[in-house]
């Protein structure tokens, strides 16, 4: 599996502050066939590195960036941004060093187990590590998500070919994405042995099955091919109406909602037990209310949008009412005029 792999780099880095302020570098890993990413911290290299010297009795060709350069960073250092590239740049050279040994002892150790392909074997995910995972797979549903509504578009345009070809590619990713949560249930499950705590695993194992929710839909909605055809589109030629109007199918409806009950909106009903949310699952207190505030702007953003709409619907409808006025009184002096001339 280790001769598998072609390339290694890292692309980039982000600043975390959960659970203590830290920084994670993205991984990029290309194969034959295929390619990854993956999201670790410094810490995590330093454990892989042990790792690697103790189970092949030497240390890789390579040495990681020392550890006391990037601790100036918790002191009154002018130019973090330098000290991280720094850092970047020599984690991939550590890796490519591996890569590119002659001998394979290392590679196998290190590849060997992160590829992230079904099988047997080790997941070797740390609890950091499988969240970076986690969240990586929330943005390739946000990915195949996007696939489906551009099929749509295209298919609601005519184009037959280009809409094939991104509903193809929605089924390909949805498939990659498939394989990756298997490999994280197990990963969980490894993690669960390991000792995590309960509360935390139920946690984990809420996410996971949301996670397969969202992959159950989407197999289902990848699967109904739009046609081009107007079959389910309104046609009426009736003056002031809407011509080609297309209808959704409803088994597109059905595999969103999850069932055939009606959708009904109840105003001011409060939930009994608050429910969490994939979205606010790794938030911590901070983040909620910064969450809740940036939904409140959001919403008071739309109700101004429809504040602006009602007025202007307003106005609409007292124009409209002036003109009716103003013709009822030409039709009434019509009324009289021809009353007179009768007589």
């Amino acid at each position: 599996m280790a001769a598998a792999i072609q390339a290694v780099s890292i692309r980039g880095h982000e600043e975390r502050q959960t659970p203590k302020p830290h920084v994670v570098y993205r991984i990029e890993i290309q194969a034959h066939v295929r390619s990854w990413q993956m999201w670790r911290r410094y810490s995590e290299f330093v454990e892989l590195h042990t790792e690697l010297t103790k189970s092949t009795g030497s240390p890789p060709p390579v040495l990681l960036p020392p550890k006391n350069t990037f601790a100036v960073l918790k002191g009154p250092f002018k130019d973090e941004s330098s000290m991280i590239e720094q850092r970047r740049a020599g984690l991939e050279a550590y890796l490519r060093a591996i890569i590119s040994a002659k001998e394979d002892r290392w590679r196998e150790k290190l590849f060997g187990k992160q590829t992230p392909a079904t099988g047997s074997g080790s997941t070797q995910f740390s609890l950091a590590s499988w969240l970076d995972e986690h969240l990586e797979l929330q943005s390739r549903i946000r990915d195949v998500r996007a696939d489906i509504n551009r099929r749509d578009t295209l298919s609601d345009r005519g184009d037959v070919g280009a809409s094939h070809t991104a509903n193809v590619q929605a089924k390909k990713k949805l498939a990659e994405i498939l394989s990756r949560v298997r490999t994280l249930t197990e990963g969980l499950q490894e993690l669960g042995m390991a000792g995590m705590a309960e509360g935390e695993l139920q946690r984990r194992t809420d996410m996971v099955a949301r996670l397969q929710d969202d992959c159950e839909k989407l197999g289902k909605i990848v699967t109904v091919a739009r046609q081009a055809s107007r079959a389910n589109t309104l046609t009426t030629t009736t003056p002031g109406t809407f011509t080609n109007v297309s209808i959704a199918p409803e088994s597109d409806r059905v595999a969103l909602l999850g069932s055939n009950k009606p959708v009904t909106r109840v105003f001011g009903a409060a939930l009994k037990n608050p429910q969490e949310t994939g979205q606010t699952r790794p938030l911590d207190d901070h983040g909620l209310l910064q969450l809740q505030k940036t939904q409140m702007e959001h919403q008071d953003t739309q109700l101004s949008q429809l504040t602006t709409i009602l007025q202007r619907q307003r106005h609409l409808g007292e124009a409209i009412g002036a003109e009716i006025g103003l013709h009822n009184e030409i039709l009434d002096d019509l009324t009289n005029e021809c009353r007179s001339s009768i007589k």
